[in-house]
């Protein structure tokens, strides 16, 4: 038997250490060549790294949450007589897969589980995410056919449902998965997890349906007592960038009312001529192409301040970053050059970055390079908001819910479909009179939506 050092491999795009997010394996572990050792987040991606060789795990360094320096010794391995002893350094050791692609054959990253593509909106490479879930998906697994399944076959999936796995106790090997490779994406997990649901409360509802039986107590909830949780990966880096964003940016905060009525029976006009089934527009892709047109007007909001340098980086083209709410926590996939697009182009690319991003299978691409931030919360968007600016940008806007409500116009109380929008400045760099201004600028717009598509 011989040892193998295994060190923390260069991540790639000048990373020099990494915060680790968990362990897969364990001391005492066997593990194949290829097998995934750790799961770690670098500032750009959560990315998880493949055992070299295999062997025994004889140690392994650092806990979750935990940063290693690139070139530091990760796992010690135990390798079977014959194998050459050796230490793996940053430039020997095979290359580790972004975890939002890992084990999918290095497949180009397009239609995702849910959407259209990203920088090359129009021709995308399907993954077989959109496919259907396959019977076995759909009926819970199919127990006997997995159960012929190599113990030892490494289950192609992503980090997220590997967590939602280990949490629901779920064994991988038992769900069939309908994407390239046998590769298991969300729809097959939920679909394996209801039915498994299902199959478990079956035999409770058959008991309690007998005459005189009583259904079972309900559980008791546990009283007083804490839970810690330890802020790591995406949540800590979230933290880390809200706290910066608030403590460098002065923020300037402006919210209007506008009177979408003339909006919205636009967007309910072309919502008709659809194909059945296919995605209703939503308000967001008008309110990207009248940004396009205000923002010419205002170029110092769509742009970047660069500290290291002490300039303003004003930009041309509209890169949209799409503010999303994902499992693991808030991320910004980006719209590339808005100003190129038509309003059907726009709404397909933002449904495709934002369920890519929710999905966790946005590249590295998709989620940077923004250089103004929409952001919505939808049904729950409330009366107003202060959104936090996305550093190094210096400007965000936000739209809050669209309500019927009575309102005066022309002398007269009418019945309007009114939303406000709620915006957040750099105050360094964007005057409050030009924040007003631009916000002014882009309720006219929307107030009279032929303007959105007219210079």
């Amino acid at each position: 038997m011989s040892r193998y050092v295994f060190k923390l491999p260069d991540l790639g795009e000048g990373t020099v250490a990494a915060e680790i997010i968990g362990w897969r394996v364990k001391p005492g572990d066997e593990v194949s060549e290829d097998d995934v050792l750790v799961e770690v987040m670098t500032e750009k991606a959560a990315v998880e790294v493949p055992a070299p060789v295999s062997g025994k795990i004889v140690s392994t360094t650092g806990q979750p949450g935990d940063t290693v320096a690139v070139g530091a010794e990760l796992v010690v391995l135990e390798t079977a007589a014959g194998a050459s002893a050796a230490t793996a350094s940053a430039g020997t050791a095979p290359a580790a897969q972004p975890a939002s692609i890992a084990g999918n054959g290095g497949a180009a990253q397009g239609a995702r589980e849910h959407g259209a593509p990203d920088k090359g909106p129009i021709a995308a490479v399907g993954n077989g995410a959109a496919r259907e879930a396959s019977p076995a998906a759909t009926n819970g697994g199919g127990a006997a056919a997995s159960a012929e399944r190599d113990p030892s076959h490494r289950v192609l999936t992503s980090p997220a449902i590997r967590r939602r796995a280990k949490e629901a106790g779920i064994d991988l090997r038992q769900v069939s998965g309908s994407g390239p490779q046998g590769r298991i994406v969300r729809q097959d997990f939920e679909a394996y997890a209801a039915a498994r649901s299902a199959g478990r409360s079956s035999p409770v509802a058959a008991v309690t349906s007998l005459p005189g039986a009583r259904a079972p107590a309900p559980a008791q909830r546990p009283s007083g007592g804490t839970e810690e949780i330890k802020v790591i990966g995406l949540r800590r880096l979230i933290a880390q960038r809200m706290t910066d964003a608030k403590r460098n940016i002065p923020h300037f905060s402006y919210v209007e009312e506008v009177d979408v009525t003339e909006l919205e029976s636009l967007r309910r006009h072309l919502n008709t001529k659809l194909e059945p089934g296919a995605p209703a527009l939503t308000y967001l892709p008008f309110l990207a192409l009248a940004l396009v047109r205000v923002l010419e007007e205002y170029p110092q909001c769509n742009a970047h301040y660069d500290a290291e340098r002490g300039v303003i980086v004003r930009y041309r083209a509209v890169h949209l970053g799409v503010a999303t709410q994902t499992p693991e926590g808030l991320k910004v996939p980006v719209v590339r050059d808005v100003q190129l697009r038509s309003l059907w182009d726009v709404a397909a690319e933002m449904r495709r970055v934002t369920e890519a991003a929710r999905a966790n299978k946005a590249t590295r691409e998709e989620l940077a390079g923004s250089t103004l931030t929409l952001t919505s919360l939808g049904k729950l968007g409330g009366i107003a908001s202060t959104p936090i600016i996305n550093a190094p940008e210096v400007a965000i806007v936000g739209i809050n819910r669209a309500v019927e409500r009575p309102v005066v116009v022309g002398g007269a109380i009418a019945v309007r479909r009114m939303m406000n929008l709620s915006s957040s400045f750099d105050h360094r760099f964007v005057d409050g009179y030009d924040a007003a201004a631009m916000i002014q600028a882009l309720k006219e717009r929307l107030e009279h939506p032929a303007t959105v598509f007219v210079g």
